[in-house]
């Protein structure tokens, strides 16, 4: 792995464990092992540079993730269902989801800096898309694929933060069996 991709997964992983304000360079230097020059030779302008770089790392992680596992399956319902207990199935593998949630980051930064704030709104609107696009593939109409395409992101996100905080799998557990009943009786 090159320097500037060893810095970005590292920042990504700390910056999603303890947050943002309380990582500091020297933590990042410190794991990946390498020197205050190398990090900005590739991020001049420093830490709000890594970090939006890390989101938008995150962006196309998430993205190629769930459009894999949405493309497997024939309905929304089961693509939420599969991505759900990949979810917990990380959770229970790791202790934590730190590859899917940026809810730490986004509570800490999205007030302060606006490109982060912008970067954090991409993902979120990215995830929500690619719920649409299944949605209207599955015959909702526009109005009803946008409202419930938000309904999942914020249902999603919030049980991924409720996991982290309880030190449980039950909200995700909860909202796999919940989601799919909603998205029969839409």
């Amino acid at each position: 792995m090159d320097t500037k991709s060893l810095i970005i997964e590292t920042a990504t992983t700390l910056f999603q464990q303890k947050g943002y304000k309380t990582v500091g360079l020297t933590e990042i230097l410190k794991a990946c092992n390498v020197t205050k020059g190398a990090l900005y030779h590739h991020f001049p302008n420093g830490k709000d540079e890594l970090l939006i770089t890390c989101l938008h790392a995150l962006k196309e992680d998430i993205t190629i993730d769930i459009k894999v596992i949405f493309s497997k399956h024939p309905s929304t319902e089961d693509a939420i269902v599969s991505m759900i207990d990949k979810l917990i199935r990380s959770f229970e593998k790791d202790g934590t989801i730190t590859g899917y949630t940026f809810s730490s980051i986004v509570s800490e930064m999205a007030t302060m800096s606006e490109p982060v704030r912008t970067a954090c709104s991409d993902l979120y609107e990215n995830i929500e898309q690619i719920y649409y696009i299944k949605l209207i593939a599955d015959g909702f109409s526009v109005e009803k694929a946008t409202a419930i395409s938000l309904l999942l992101t914020a249902s999603i996100e919030g049980a991924m933060m409720l996991c982290l905080t309880q030190q449980s799998t039950n909200p995700l557990i909860k909202i796999s069996k919940l989601l799919p009943t909603l998205l029969k009786n839409f």
